[in-house]
């Protein structure tokens, strides 16, 4: 009996190696494997699962989720599964924690490739929206490429964090560090965060006609620095982006209707019954000119030299060009009504009698 004893302690799966048996780490490894088959059948379970109800939806999330499924790889598998098996055998506190520390690392790469499918949706949903033009997308991929920089360095500072390393004096370090790289590049900065005012908020667009202080053109380029506009000089003046969001922006591209101010006068020698008729004249000259709204035409003032008349309409086109023609029509028939009927426009005259 003592003989039959000593030969099952000295059997080989009783062989102490590294504080267990044999047969412990053969219970181990098949445990292991049991882990990954379940983790392997459960993944495509969900996978299927997800596939059939995306297929009669509409929304995106289980797309979402059927990515976020599906970047799940082995090693994160393997890890999981060394883990869950650590209690059937002795191990070392060394060990322990180096196997706990990487498991840790693997979770947290994996929660932070979730938020990066996230992200990327997100962004290439906004960005590839049909009225974005391609200053637009390139904005929306700076903020993309941001977002997934700031989702690292707090997935890097949960790791360190976890791992014992005291993350208050690193980020005080680094807030600093920051601040004076930002003071630095505070120029480049403020065009960068002012291309994303121009973005987003669409002061203006490609195309538009504007003028900010002494510069009025048409808007040719918004880039994340600076923006093109052709002046209507015909020179091409570039902009940065903060000095654009930081002035008076008149956009005229916006305009449904152009009010008209125009201000003439007569001479005094015109007869009373000629100056009654000026107003219908005038009513019936814009009128009929297209695109033009009239609005009121008045005898207003009584100058040094002439008989002033007050006429407001309205030019109900947004294109410039055709605007100013519009106006020209009006002035041409205004004068050729005058000359018909022997009116006389008013200039500075004086008169100087002799005794």
């Amino acid at each position: 009996m003592l003989n039959f004893l000593s030969q099952i302690k000295t059997a080989p799966w009783n062989i102490d190696l590294w504080g267990n048996s044999v047969f412990q780490y053969g219970v181990a490894l098949a445990i292991f494997i049991v882990f990954l088959i379940v983790f392997k059948i459960f993944q495509v379970i969900i996978l299927k699962k997800l596939k059939r109800i995306s297929e009669t939806t509409t929304t995106d999330v289980d797309d979402i989720m059927i990515e976020a499924v599906q970047s799940l790889k082995p090693p994160f598998y393997y890890f999981v599964s060394l883990y869950l098996i650590l209690p059937f055998l002795t191990i070392k506190e060394g060990v322990l924690g180096v196997i706990t520390g990487l498991l840790l690392i693997l979770i947290v790469f994996q929660i932070i490739k979730a938020f990066l499918i996230l992200v990327d949706f997100i962004f290439d949903k906004l960005a590839n929206k049909k009225e974005n033009d391609g200053g637009e997308k390139m904005a929306y991929s700076y903020l993309g490429t941001f977002s997934k920089i700031m989702i690292w360095a707090f997935g890097l500072l949960m790791i360190l964090s976890n791992l014992g390393v005291d993350v208050t004096t690193l980020v005080a370090g680094l807030g600093i560090g920051g601040i004076a790289f930002a003071f630095a590049l505070k120029n480049i900065l403020g065009d960068l965060f002012a291309s994303f005012v121009i973005f987003f908020d669409k002061p203006f667009l490609l195309g538009d006609n504007i003028e900010v202080g002494n510069v009025k053109g048409k808007v040719t380029k918004i880039g994340i620095k600076s923006t093109r506009i052709q002046s209507s000089q015909g020179e091409e003046v570039v902009m940065s982006n903060q000095d654009l969001t930081s002035q008076e922006l008149h956009n005229y591209q916006k305009l449904e209707e152009r009010k008209v101010l125009l201000s003439f006068g007569v001479v005094y020698e015109t007869p009373l019954g000629k100056l009654k008729q000026i107003q219908g004249w005038l009513e019936e000259i814009i009128s009929k000119t297209e695109n033009v709204r009239f609005d009121r035409a008045h005898f207003s003032r009584f100058d040094d030299s002439a008989l002033g008349f007050e006429v407001v309409y309205y030019i109900e086109v947004d294109d410039y060009k055709k605007y100013m023609d519009a106006q020209q029509e009006i002035n041409f028939a205004i004068l050729e009504k005058f000359e018909k009927e022997g009116i006389e426009m008013a200039y500075p005259t004086r008169v100087v009698y002799q005794r």
